[in-house]
């Protein structure tokens, strides 16, 4: 057998993440064709450790184990070592956390999984503490065990890992399931409902995520049905989560996730898709309430997007870290000696009792700041009074140690808040932003982008990984969202080579399972993995199937084109049965379905000489996600198939058609007739 470079070799990384390692005395390799090829030289078993920069048991179990000598040479004598940021490789994670949940596992990271010399997943878990407690084996004992039953029972291995593997393919799904029809969403978002906590908003009980996917399922269907529950619901959900400790009330920004039922105590990561997915939620709630509270949380996270997460050309970082200095938290939290010899008594005294800071404190002796005692806002003056407060310690926490802050850009994270930053400044008029996402869209479109295929990430001057479906999905609806604000046509021809390449490389056609109806995660061409992940559910982010149902639609729209229709219905045939059987999960596809069943579609006709920009600005003040809105000026026509096909100015004034599925409004001049009509013509028949 072929003896390994006993070194480590994460220094010639560029991922974050895998740098924090690159001085471990652990052997740690990349993952790649390397790393496997020595595995299989070797015939020694890999050690798979999955984490990502901004994650807190991660670090803790690096600075336990990883970090430990003693340790490390366990890890070194048994096994390849290999450590993967899932951020960077998600289809690597996607796999193995696949295979920890086919082994009766709840998930999480880090993921501390166990592969057979050819990569197969046999056994794993999440976080192994250096000594055992919280009911877990110390990690070198489990090292030791796996070592041996790798070594003495290799057909106990054999087994695991053939049934593990043959669950992670894709299997045909049986019979001629329907998705489901208009009459069963209205349904499915009345009974969904009940899940919410009608106290605070949010799936009940705790952990609580913002299960942004879910709750743009309930608006949408809210707003289509005509069904005030669901919309209430979601507002009830946006004022928790834009007023509790989740989210950052002096930088803006909202953490990862709540860990107690009230949205008080967060996991203090701030990531990238989640700010893109609020901010894209909070810009439709805002557009119907006119809530100042939400375009006051809009306005200060795209204001923490700008100054913070964008680097060099304009692209969007990644996370930002739970720890600093070692202890999560400790950038974010105060005591009260520290609000009131920042603000002096006077103004202490009205922020501790607004932001809820004490003596003992909220959160572990400390204080985190939330508003969910004052959860209304106050008077004008008041409201002013307390901004001077938060910009004075906002710049005395500037002082402070920072978090840790992953600068890599990835194309899907990207694409969600380059889409939510378009919508944000359309419906806001904010010129600055959207020239922000045109930056954000032309980094992704040329610095990650080798002989016309997207990669996935970037940093430190290079492209690398290869890109999933996520990545396609989420820029073409980038480019999509650019192409409704803008009017440039070069949006949507981008929008149409990318769902080229989904077509040829990531369209799930199995030579034994045949047609699957949908894409797979991975392109056709991506060597190192032993299966393609294939999938219609959300996980944090909206899964790709989901994603492209709508932006299909968006295509039939644009161009007239019915194969973009089919397409997509094929989709949600493929996944029909899924979604049937685990309905939660699959909340992307089902909004995305309500998008295919009557698409909306609103064309703007501007006579020579005119202007739209009064109609747009109208359109600011009514929600209908997932619209094209589609200017056309003297000379230019729609193609045949569009249902407004044939339509025209009237008396030589801007005009509005508002099109839900074949079927157009009469002519709409006057604005508050434009804001009536669009309200109308979303409403679905089939709720109850």
């Amino acid at each position: 057998m072929q003896e390994r470079t006993d070194s480590n070799l994460l220094g010639k990384e560029t991922s974050p993440y895998l740098l924090q390692h690159k001085d471990n005395p652990v052997h740690w390799r990349a993952w790649g064709q390397e790393a496997l090829a020595e595995a299989r030289a070797t015939g020694k078993p890999i050690l798979l450790s999955v984490g990502y920069a901004a994650c807190h048991w991660c670090h803790v179990m690096a600075h336990e184990s990883f970090e430990d000598e003693a340790t490390a040479a366990v890890m070194n004598d048994l096994f390849v070592n290999i450590k993967v940021d899932r951020e960077e490789r998600p289809d690597v994670d996607a796999i193995y956390m696949g295979a920890l949940h086919e082994l009766g596992e709840q998930g999480g990271w880090p993921l501390t999984m166990f592969l057979t010399s050819d990569a197969e997943p046999f056994w794993g878990g999440t976080y192994f503490p250096k000594d055992e407690r919280y009911g877990r084996p110390a990690f070198v004992r489990v090292l030791n065990e796996v070592a041996r039953i790798y070594r003495d029972e290799q057909d106990k291995v054999r087994q695991n890992a053939d049934q593990l593997k043959a669950r992670l393919k894709p299997q045909r799904r049986s019979g001629d399931a329907a998705p489901p029809p208009v009459s069963m969403l209205a349904d499915l978002a009345l009974r969904l409902v009940q899940a919410v906590d009608p106290v605070n908003g949010g799936i009940r009980g705790a952990p609580k995520f913002p299960q942004a996917q879910f709750f743009q399922f309930l608006w949408r269907a809210g707003l289509r049905f005509g069904l005030p529950n669901p919309r209430e619901a979601v507002d009830l959900t946006l004022t928790h989560i834009a007023q509790g400790g989740i989210y950052d009330h002096l930088g803006g920004g909202f953490s990862r996730y709540s860990v107690d039922e009230k949205w008080l105590v967060p996991h203090f990561e701030k990531m990238l898709y989640d700010n893109a997915l609020l901010v894209e939620m909070l810009t439709e709630a805002w557009r119907e309430s006119k809530s100042p509270l939400y375009a006051q949380r809009i306005e200060e996270t795209i204001g923490w997007l700008l100054r913070e997460m964008t680097v060099e050309d304009g692209g969007f970082a990644a996370s930002l870290d739970a720890d600093s200095e070692g202890a999560e938290g400790k950038f974010y939290v105060w005591s009260l000696a520290e609000i009131q010899e920042a603000l002096g008594a006077a103004d202490a005294s009205v922020f501790a009792e607004i932001y809820d800071v004490t003596g003992d404190g909220n959160f572990e002796g400390h204080n985190i700041l939330n508003r969910l005692g004052a959860i209304a806002l106050r008077d004008a003056e008041t409201e002013a009074r307390l901004a001077e407060t938060r910009n004075t310690l906002f710049a005395q926490r500037a002082q402070r140690v920072r978090p840790g802050f992953d600068d890599k850009v990835l194309a899907d994270w990207n694409g969600l808040m380059i889409a939510a930053l378009a919508n944000a400044a359309d419906a806001f008029v904010r010129i600055d932003w959207l020239e922000a996402a045109e930056r954000a869209f032309d980094f992704v479109s040329t610095r990650m982008t080798v002989n016309g295929r997207l990669l996935h990430a970037y940093r430190a001057g290079e492209a690398k990984a290869p890109a999933t479906a996520s990545d396609y999905a989420n820029m073409s609806k980038a480019a999509l969202a650019l192409a409704s604000v803008t009017g440039k046509r070069s949006y949507i021809e981008r929008a149409r080579q990318w769902a080229h390449v989904l077509d040829k490389h990531y369209w799930a056609s199995d030579p034994v399972a045949g047609d699957l109806g949908g894409y797979y995660f991975t392109a056709d061409d991506t060597s190192d993995l032993i299966v393609r992940p294939f999938s219609g559910q959300d996980e944090a982010t909206p899964n790709a199937n989901g994603v492209m149902v709508s932006n299909l639609a968006a295509l039939t729209l644009w161009t007239g084109e019915e194969r973009y229709r089919d397409r997509a219905e094929a989709i949600l045939r493929g996944f029909a049965g899924a979604m049937t059987a685990n309905v939660l999960a699959h909340a992307g596809l089902l909004a995305a379905s309500l998008d295919l069943v009557a698409p909306a579609y609103i064309v703007l006709i501007v006579p020579e000489g005119g202007d739209a920009q009064s109609l747009r600005r109208a359109l600011s003040d009514v929600s209908l996600p997932g619209a094209v809105v589609q200017e056309i000026r003297a000379g230019e026509s729609l193609p045949e198939s569009s249902p407004a096909h044939g339509k025209t100015a009237i008396d030589c004034k801007p005009t509005a058609y508002v099109c839900i599925g074949p079927q157009c409004s009469l002519p709409v001049t006057e604005l508050a007739a434009l804001i009536d009509t669009v309200k109308a013509a979303r409403r679905l028949t089939g709720g109850s």
